[in-house]
């Protein structure tokens, strides 16, 4: 059974960083790309960032010189950096796994970033 747990949310003033991690348990994690996405209040979901099993990166335009991700493959874990908070970057984010045809999803977890 495919597990992602989302970790390292919170609350932060603008300007502020965090970072959250995403654990993967019951899926060959080195080959999967990885990815975090985010869904704000009255909005869809959004793609942030993805890593693939070589390790380059995507960014949305909204988040890109802000945010980093990267993986620890040893760990079976993704991270996403993020810095220079803004305002509109509150959302719950999603961390995803794809392998093949299929696709995975966390729980998510709260980023509200507020003065």
């Amino acid at each position: 059974q495919v597990q992602l747990v989302e970790s390292g949310g919170g609350l932060v003033q603008p300007g502020g960083s965090l970072r959250l991690s995403c654990a993967a348990s019951g899926i060959i994690f080195r080959i999967s790309l990885m990815g975090w996405y985010r869904q704000a209040p009255g909005k869809q979901r959004e793609f942030v960032a993805l890593i693939s099993s070589g390790g380059s990166t995507n960014y949305a335009d909204s988040v890109k010189g802000r945010f980093i991700i990267s993986r620890d493959n040893a760990k079976n874990t993704v991270y996403l950096q993020m810095n220079s908070l803004k305002l509109e970057d509150t959302a719950v984010y999603y961390c995803n796994a794809a392998l093949g045809k299929d696709d995975f999803w966390g729980q998510g977890t709260q980023v509200t970033v507020s003065s």
